[in-house]
């Protein structure tokens, strides 16, 4: 699973239903990514970001490597997406993962780009 801004923010204000998804990942063994730009875009230090940072010690980060950069930015281009929420669905195309977003409108119109990521809505 691949957590975008929204995920983290909602770990950041114990909103129950995106830990239940959470917990739900990590009792079945699936592994979580949080691309690193999420992190910049979410991060905001002090006590708020104490429990992101608990998330970030259980997840992967992923880094934006030239790769990434370049297929999220043909991603913009066709799809007129913002370049974090390209970054979000081109770092979980990588290992085919879920996205977990509280705004799935913003990256459904990137699913023509990245057809193998599914957008579920937080519920």
């Amino acid at each position: 699973m691949t957590l975008d801004t929204g995920a983290l923010i909602g770990v950041e204000r114990d909103d129950r239903r995106v830990l239940a998804h959470l917990k739900a990942a990590l009792l079945d063994g699936r592994d979580v990514t949080v691309p690193a730009v999420v992190v910049a875009e979410a991060w905001r230090d002090g006590p708020r970001s104490a429990r992101i940072a608990r998330l970030l010690a259980a997840c992967e980060v992923d880094v934006v490597d030239e790769p990434l950069a370049r297929t999220a930015g043909e991603a913009v281009a066709a799809a007129g997406a913002t370049t974090i929420d390209a970054i979000v669905m081109a770092s979980a195309a990588k290992r085919s993962d879920a996205v977990l977003t509280s705004d799935p409108d913003d990256l459904t119109q990137l699913r023509l780009c990245f057809p193998g990521v599914r957008v579920p809505a937080i519920r």
